[in-house]
């Protein structure tokens, strides 16, 4: 067994998000996707991404807002959503004083 915290301090800010990758774990071909923790301080939202990867996220603690095409969902912890490859997406914070934490694991589209 192998335990993964998601506390460590290794995260790299974009924006105001904070980005912790499993790279770090030094896992290589092991798993057949990446994955990655990250969190979004009360009322932030980072910049509108896109990527080629599907990407599923599940939803640690907070509720994530998710905006797809001028579409919005509330997404609260111990749910998830799923993400196409190349679907621009924002996922906000809206909460006042609750942080957004986020499991996501992605991978190239077959």
């Amino acid at each position: 067994m192998r335990r993964f915290a998601n506390d460590l301090p290794e995260t790299a800010a974009i924006g105001t998000v904070g980005v912790a990758r499993w790279e770090k774990y030094s896992l290589g071909d092991l798993l057949p996707f990446q994955a990655m923790w990250y969190t979004v301080p009360p009322g932030g939202s980072p910049p509108q991404d896109c990527h080629p990867e599907v990407e599923l996220s599940i939803v640690i603690s907070g509720t994530a807002t998710v905006e797809v095409k001028g579409k919005i969902a509330d997404v609260p912890a111990g749910s998830a959503f799923l993400l196409d490859s190349r679907e621009a997406h924002i996922v906000h914070n809206r909460s006042r004083d609750i942080p957004l934490m986020v499991f996501s694991a992605y991978w190239m589209p077959r």
